[in-house]
């Protein structure tokens, strides 16, 4: 019965009406790409997203303990939960923002889903926010309901965040997989003299498809598909920032230095894998770290 109903909610095609209006608002408040990149958590190495929801989940989940266990009523107690309210109302505002920047970059199954995770969440903020408001005018019995439903409301949300990481892989490094289908050792690739100066060319080592780019000796050997959703880096141009060569993937723009796999610009926040590499006899080699 949940899956079905998840599956519909990612075919409900009359999200996109609200999602792609909303989508172009987003980037075009999110212009400056260090604000983007900040948001999305590259200097992190991983999603800031998730590492940020975890303040108004815990503190609102702290303050239903307080609330329900017996001696409520003691000093001390409602000012703890008071507290606790209020701190988690605050801190999901910029829980909220990095995820919506990272909702704007998704696939469109992805931002119906997120959508409805965004709005569930949103009922919870503004229960919350009511609960906070009910307890400094002294109606703690008001602002303890009003929490509990912001608890229920949070927790819908937390099951929709679950079915889009987990499901459907959104922010998930696409391309870590990969890894485990190359064999262990040294592993062909191509024959130094057949490759290009200063572009990347499209290769396999065993079945992975990995992109190869060569400046001089220096030659990098770097998994294909795109940390953030697959993207082909084969097709991406090689562009140079703060004089460093740098593919940027032709699907989102996501930007990775050529010489380590750093990434320098989102929606990506994790690193391309570059695989360590070896000239044998004329033969370019690579071999998993």
């Amino acid at each position: 019965m949940r899956t079905g109903l998840m599956n519909k909610l990612e075919r409900a095609s009359a999200l996109d009406r609200v999602g792609d209006r909303l989508q172009p608002r987003v980037w075009s408040v999110l212009r400056p790409q260090r604000v983007k990149d900040a948001l999305h958590g590259r200097w992190l190495g991983h999603p800031l997203h998730p590492a940020l929801v975890q303040v108004p989940i815990g503190t609102w989940i702290s303050s239903a303990v307080l609330d329900l266990i017996p001696g409520r009523r003691l000093p001390g107690h409602q000012g703890a939960a008071t507290a606790l309210v209020a701190a988690g109302t605050a801190s999901a505002l910029p829980a909220a923002l990095t995820g919506i920047n990272d909702w704007s970059w998704l696939w469109q199954e992805e931002r119906r889903v997120g959508l409805v995770h965004a709005a569930t969440n949103t009922l919870a903020v503004a229960l919350y926010a009511s609960s906070l408001a009910a307890r400094l005018r002294g109606r703690h019995g008001l602002g303890r309901a009003l929490g509990l439903l912001g608890l229920a409301a949070v927790s819908g949300g937390g099951y929709l965040g679950g079915h889009l990481v987990y499901k459907q892989t959104a922010q998930v490094n696409q391309g870590a997989p990969d890894m485990h289908r190359v064999e262990y050792g040294w592993r062909r690739v191509a024959e130094v003299d057949s490759l290009p100066e200063a572009r990347v060319l499209a290769q396999r080592v065993d079945s992975v498809p990995v992109v190869v780019y060569r400046d001089g000796t220096d030659i990098t050997v770097m998994l294909d598909r795109c940390a953030h959703q697959s993207g082909p880096l084969g097709q991406g141009n090689v562009i140079q920032v703060d004089g460093q060569a740098c593919v940027v993937c032709p699907w989102h723009g996501s930007t990775f230095q050529l010489t380590d796999g750093k990434v320098v610009h989102g929606p990506s926040s994790t690193d391309q894998q570059v695989l360590p590499t070896r000239v044998a006899n004329g033969v370019l080699e690579a071999r998993l770290p």
